[in-house]
């Protein structure tokens, strides 16, 4: 898989850090509805990294 991004709560880096062992994963939206993310742990400091992704049509 291509390198995924997302912003590092701890890091606080905007430009978004590597994820490393991304792996996308389901969760409950409003109403039920199931949605997609991704979740892995940030290369530089190693706390678990969530990013939302949008839904597939």
């Amino acid at each position: 898989m291509d390198e995924v991004k997302a912003y590092c709560v701890r890091c606080r880096d905007k430009a978004g850090r590597v994820m490393k062992d991304a792996k996308e994963v389901p969760f409950k939206r409003k109403g039920g509805a199931e949605g997609r993310a991704m979740t892995g742990t940030c290369e530089k400091c190693g706390t678990k990294m969530f990013k939302i992704l949008p839904s597939k049509k």
